[in-house]
């Protein structure tokens, strides 16, 4: 695949960006070269590596699944005006 002049001024009206002519066939180079690194990385096997979210390996910390109410229901509704029972009270609005 390559990038043509035409393509370039697309990306750039979609970016809503202004490019003169001279921008135009230098991204147009560069968006080819670009493309053609990717087509090299195509290329490389890549069946035997394992799928990574890092690039050194480690295990994601797990913490104990507890449903708490963040043990600070007191701080959260002492400046309310109404409160029942840790709830806010408000006024009715729908009879």
């Amino acid at each position: 695949m390559s990038v043509d002049r035409a393509t370039v001024r697309r990306i750039a009206h979609l970016a809503r960006i202004a490019i003169s002519e001279e921008e135009e066939a230098r991204l147009e180079q560069e968006l080819n070269g670009i493309l053609e690194f990717v087509a090299q990385l195509d290329e490389l096997d890549t069946s035997a590596v394992e799928p990574m979210t890092r690039v050194a390996a480690m295990t994601m910390k797990m913490r104990e699944d507890v449903v708490t109410d963040g043990f600070c229901a007191d701080d959260i509704v002492k400046n309310a005006p109404k409160v029942d029972d840790h709830y806010f009270v408000v006024p009715k609005i729908v009879e």
